[in-house]
C-alpha cells in the first residue's frame, strides 16, 4: 500500500477490521512508504512486509526483504517458515542496508518533494490523461492518504493520451530517468507496465487490474527537480 503500479490507497484500519472479523491476519506491504511515511501496525495490521531492496537500502545494490510482526505470538508463527526457507542476508548486505537506513528520512523527503512537483506538472500537460498521486487534492484517495500516511511518497502513475505506442516511445526517449522496474533509490526510475512488468498479461486482464496501455509508473528520485522535469518534457515531446 499504495498499490503497484496503479498507486491506489487501501484503508488499513478497515481492512484490519474485516480480516480480524473473519479470523485472518492482515499483512501490509509497506515498501512504497517505508516507516518514515506509514506504520501499518498503528492501524491494526498484524504483519508488515518491506522489500529492503527499495527505500530502506536506497542505493540499488542489495536484494533483501523483511517481515515485521506486531507481537511475539505473531512472530513465532512466522519464524518456522522463515527458518525453513533460509531467507537470511549475508553480513555485507546487512551492512549495506544499515548504511542506507542512516539516510532514509532525508532520501524519502527529498524524493517526495520532487514527486509533488512532478505530479502537478504532469497534471497540466496536454499529453497526460490522468495522474494518480495521493498528494494531489484531486486524487480520489487524498483524504484517506492524509489519515494514515505522513506524506504521499515519491511513487506516482500517469496515463499517456497515445496509449501503448506512446508509452513505448516515451520510455525509449528518457535520458536522466533510468528505465527500470525497481523503485525507492536515489535515482529516478521509470517503467511502462504494459510492455514491461505486466506484458505477460492479456490486454483484457490488464484493463481489469486498472493497468491501461498508456500507464507509466515513476519512482521520483533525489536529482535536481529541473533536470527531472526537463527529461520528462523532452521525452513527452517525442511520444
Amino acid at each position: 500500500m499504495p498499490t503497484n503500479p496503479t498507486i491506489e490507497i487501501t484503508d488499513i484500519a478497515r481492512a484490519a477490521e474485516i480480516a480480524h472479523a473473519n479470523g485472518a491476519l492482515l499483512c501490509v506491504d509497506n515498501t512504497f512508504c517505508s516507516p518514515v511515511l506509514q506504520r501499518p501496525i498503528e492501524y491494526g495490521c498484524d504483519i508488515v512486509l518491506h522489500s529492503m531492496t527499495k527505500f530502506l537500502n536506497g542505493h540499488a545494490d542489495v536484494v533483501a526483504g523483511m517481515l515485521v510482526a506486531k507481537d511475539e505470538e505473531t512472530f513465532n508463527r512466522l519464524r518456522p517458515t522463515v527458518t525453513t526457507f533460509g531467507g537470511t542476508m549475508d553480513p555485507h548486505q546487512a551492512w549495506l542496508v544499515l548504511r542506507g537506513v542512516k539516510t532514509l528520512p532525508l532520501r524519502v523527503m527529498r524524493g517526495q518533494e520532487n514527486a509533488m512537483v512532478v505530479a502537478r506538472w504532469l497534471a497540466d500537460h496536454p499529453k497526460i490523461e490522468w495522474v494518480r498521486y495521493p498528494g494531489l487534492e484531486t486524487d480520489p484517495a487524498f483524504e484517506l492518504a492524509k489519515k494514515q500516511m505522513d506524506g504521499p511518497g515519491s511513487l506516482l502513475s500517469f496515463g499517456l493520451t497515445g496509449g501503448y505506442e506512446a508509452g513505448c516511445k516515451f520510455l525509449d526517449n528518457v535520458e536522466l530517468a533510468a528505465l527500470a522496474v525497481s523503485l525507492g533509490g536515489i535515482e529516478t526510475l521509470i517503467q511502462h507496465p504494459a510492455s514491461m512488468t505486466h506484458a505477460g498479461m492479456s490486454p483484457d486482464a490488464r484493463v481489469k487490474a486498472g493497468i491501461t496501455d498508456g500507464l507509466v509508473r515513476i519512482s521520483v528520485g533525489c536529482e535536481n527537480i529541473e533536470d527531472i522535469l526537463g527529461d520528462l518534457e523532452q521525452a513527452l515531446d517525442k511520444a
